[in-house]
């Protein structure tokens, strides 16, 4: 009888290993470690389980859970084996000895060996890395060869003598490297720009480093992600940058690249959403790999191993995909700050989905190695809340959930395909744990989302095509990199530069109009132009007046700073200027109103030189405007007439943006009231109003 599935996790206070389906129990042969754990994981073949301790580091049989070896390493933080389990590495804290050089932090060590007795386990080899990324040595899949990387090259080793290298690859100013798994023992480099020449991903076979059998160059490529297919005959490369140029993300920018081993492909893979590269995996069959690609909502796309797109699943907010060990399956899921939801899809039936999982926030997702379930798990420190792991069953129910107080690790035991029972994966659905059905009776039902907040006009309307994400029918997102973007429905704006970045817009003045117009309408186009017209014709008075080039007539009156009618439009500066002395005048003599005695009348008529004149005439002089001729009478001035025709066209023009406003609402698909729609009927009369107006003037 095959082995049951089989997981393991490390808590804040002890390390576990659990038998999952169909026992989901403890593993009765081992024993908990407790104290201060710092890292456990098990050996790719699945055979070994190590973790390390304040004591030291232990090898466990995953199998029966006895400690089958034990090393006295206090300070170790870091475990890794060999793809068969044959060798072990360890990776301690850096630290100085007494001449103050470092310590040889890097150990590798033969898993299981015979020591006689009273002398210690003596490491393989000892190397210093700093680092806590990328100390692991890469082993070949036969384990015959491993390599690491030191400056400007790639050094190999036998794997049983690490005393000196075998062998090196010199690659000016490499960065990183990648060994191909499967039988072809070929490895790429990847080596960055430099000194203006491009990127570059170099494949070798080993050990024949004289030439590359396949390269591919490009630029826009700071650090990469080299991924390798089960067969090692293809490699993806995803280059990135770290800063975007055009502006258009925080995040850099990202390309891929794929290429053959043997140097008969490279390609750069197009995309057809823009956006940044979220994620990219291989199938297990290494004939295909999807990516998940775009601004939100993502596009996820199938291609084949020549990059030609084979099937894309809907948009959606998604940034994960993983497919499962067999290859039939493959799940699409948002993780990190999206909802967590898991679309799982058959791919040996037509793409089809089989479910949508509701996960929560989990920050651990993986396969089951008989891809029968999925593990998802909530950890620490990236969230100290709600920690624990359930399993889904491919088909959608969960089958098991245990909480934890602070969990930090969860993985599956890997096993071999040929270990594992044969059969569907959907059929038969198994039997939930009780823990799963506690679980079930814990979460309550969703109710109805309230959404947004939505005015009282736009209630009960279907929501405008400008608040939609693409994947519910809305407009695609563009980045428009300071261009104003003017969707297919009339809406949107121009979304904001990267801070500190130059900007695109040409600098104006604030408040100006535009030099070109911009968009204007019919009677804003006209309006302007009679604006014009009367400017070029004052500037002729100003130049033909009588006392422009001298004389004795005073200059006219200019506003200034302080002025009070600094501010004001120009037809109320000329009201002001005619009408200033009359109103007060008539403040002071009361012409309009009733005299004080018949005195003050008598004296009015008895002097002709000033006060014999009445009243009318008296009016008709106060409204001359200073060293110009009566209103009405010259060139540039207004009478009150005309000044009321000018408040009616403002007021038609306003009206008119309100209707106008109203219209481009309605065509994208807002619900209006009555009395909007009533408005909206008025535009042909307030149109022809308006016409009429102009006209007049």
């Amino acid at each position: 009888m095959a082995s049951p599935l089989q997981f393991a996790y490390r808590t804040q206070t002890a390390i576990g290993v659990f038998d999952a389906a169909p026992v989901y129990e403890a593993l009765p042969g081992f024993v908990k470690p407790q104290g201060n754990l710092r890292c456990c994981v098990y050996s790719p073949c699945g055979r070994y389980f190590a973790y390390a301790t304040n004591d030291g580091i232990s090898v466990v049989d995953a199998s029966v859970g006895h400690v089958l070896t034990s090393l006295p390493l206090p300070m170790v933080y870091e475990i890794s084996f060999s793809p068969g389990g044959t060798y072990m590495s360890t990776w301690e804290r850096p630290a100085k000895d007494e001449n103050g050089d470092a310590t040889k932090n890097v150990k590798v060590w033969r898993t299981i060996e015979d020591v006689p007795e009273g002398q210690e386990k003596q490491p393989l080899g000892r190397f210093v890395y700093k680092n806590m990324s990328g100390w692991n040595l890469q082993y070949t899949a036969d384990e015959k060869f491993c390599a690491r990387l030191v400056t400007n090259e790639v050094q190999f080793y036998n794997s049983n003598d690490l005393s000196a290298p075998w062998n090196r690859l010199r690659a000016e100013g490499v960065t990183d490297f990648a060994i191909a798994p499967g039988k072809s023992q070929n490895v790429a480099v990847f080596i960055p720009e430099r000194k203006g020449q491009p990127a570059a991903v170099k494949v070798y076979n080993v050990p024949q480093f004289s030439s590359p059998i396949s390269q591919k160059t490009f630029f826009k490529g700071d650090k990469v992600q080299l991924k390798w297919n089960a067969l090692g005959t293809n490699l993806i490369v995803l280059a990135q940058t770290e800063v975007d140029k055009s502006n258009k993300s925080y995040y850099g920018e990202t390309n891929m690249y794929l290429l053959s081993a043997n140097g008969s492909f490279d390609a750069r893979i197009t995309l057809d959403k823009e956006g940044p590269i979220h994620d990219v995996s291989w199938s297990p069959n290494s004939k295909e790999f999807g990516v998940v690609y775009g601004y939100m909502p993502a596009k996820t796309t199938i291609f084949n191993h020549r990059a030609v797109p084979t099937h894309s699943f809907p948009l959606g907010p998604r940034n994960t995909i993983i497919f499962s060990p067999t290859g039939r399956f493959a799940l699409v899921a948002g993780f990190g700050n999206l909802a967590g939801q898991i679309d799982v899809y058959d791919l040996e039936k037509d793409n089809r989905k089989v479910t949508t999982i509701e996960s929560g926030n989990p920050s651990v997702c993986q396969w089951s190695p008989d891809s029968r379930y999925i593990m998802t798990a909530t950890t620490s420190p990236r969230l100290r809340v709600d920690n624990g792991v359930k399993l889904w069953h491919v088909g959608g129910g969960i089958v098991y959930n245990e909480d934890f107080n602070e969990l930090y690790n969860v993985m599956w035991r890997p096993a071999a395909a040929d270990a594992l029972p044969a059969g569907d994966p959907l059929h038969p659905v198994p039997a939930p744990h009780p823990s799963a059905l506690k679980y079930l009776g814990t979460v309550k039902t969703p109710s109805k989302p309230v959404g947004a907040y939505r005015p009282p006009g736009a209630r009960g309307s279907s929501t405008p095509l400008h608040f939609k994400r693409e994947d519910e029918g809305g407009a695609a997102h563009t980045v428009s990199n300071g261009v104003p973007q003017i969707g297919p429905n009339g809406f949107g704006r121009p979304r904001n530069q990267v801070p500190g970045a130059e900007s695109t817009r040409p600098a104006g003045i604030p408040g100006a109009i535009a030099a070109d117009g911009g968009d204007l309408s019919k009677a804003a186009a006209k309006n302007k132009k009679k604006r014009n017209k009367k400017a070029k014709e004052g500037e002729g008075n100003a130049t033909d007046a009588p006392g422009s080039e001298g004389g004795l007539a005073p200059p006219p009156r200019e506003y200034g700073n302080g002025s009070p009618a600094e501010g004001r439009s120009p037809e109320r500066r000329n009201q002001g200027q005619g009408h200033s002395s009359q109103h007060r005048s008539q403040s002071r003599n009361n012409f309009n109103g009733r005299n004080r005695s018949n005195t003050h009348r008598a004296r009015s008529q008895s002097r002709p030189g000033h006060f014999g004149q009445s009243a009318q005439q008296q009016q008709q002089q106060q409204q001359q405007p200073q060293g110009g001729s009566p209103l009405g009478g010259g060139d540039g001035a207004m009478t009150p007439a005309q000044s009321a025709n000018a408040k009616k066209i403002r007021s038609l023009q306003k009206k008119i943006r309100a209707i106008e406003d109203l219209e481009m609402r309605h065509a994208g698909g807002e619900k209006l009231e009555d009395t909007q729609v009533k408005k909206i009927a008025t535009k042909p009369s307030v149109m022809k109003e308006l016409e009429a107006l102009e006209r007049e003037q």
